[in-house]
């Protein structure tokens, strides 16, 4: 049974963090809306709004493994907002992910089970790629140890 709850993705396939926030989502009976982000990157509004919802500043949401992120100099603290939005329309893949909107909010969804806070409740037993537990059998959060 599919939710209907419209909920968007803002994904990377080749990222294990973004498969398995995936995954939950769809283990809450939703079929998200998904954007592969590197292949269609948010417009640059649209992205200023993504930051302003999740009440990030703008350096929290630059990824800088597997990305140019050295080799642009965006580690100098003096490089504005607008220097960094600009970085990250050149080079999408500087974009974190996944970043998650629902009626419940927009979240940076890193560790994955952040996204639980956004979506209605699971339909049973989850656990990552890696095997961590993450939802029992009851559709509730495992707490961790």
């Amino acid at each position: 049974m599919t939710a209907s709850v419209d909920i968007v993705i803002y994904h990377n396939p080749d990222c294990g963090t973004s498969r398995n926030t995936l995954a939950l989502i769809r283990n809450a009976g939703v079929e998200p809306h998904i954007i592969e982000y590197i292949k269609t990157p948010p417009s640059r509004p649209l992205l200023e709004q993504l930051v302003a919802r999740m009440g990030i500043g703008v350096r929290d949401l630059l990824r800088e493994k597997g990305t140019p992120y050295a080799e642009l100099g965006l580690d100098d603290p003096s490089l504005n907002d607008q220097a960094l939005l600009d970085a990250m329309m050149e080079h999408p893949i500087l974009i974190n992910r996944p970043i998650v909107v629902s009626p419940q909010g927009v979240k940076l969804c890193r560790p994955s089970e952040a996204v639980l806070d956004l979506l209605p409740a699971q339909h049973g037993a989850f656990a990552k790629e890696d095997g961590e537990r993450v939802v029992d059998e009851a559709g509730r959060p495992v707490a961790k140890a």
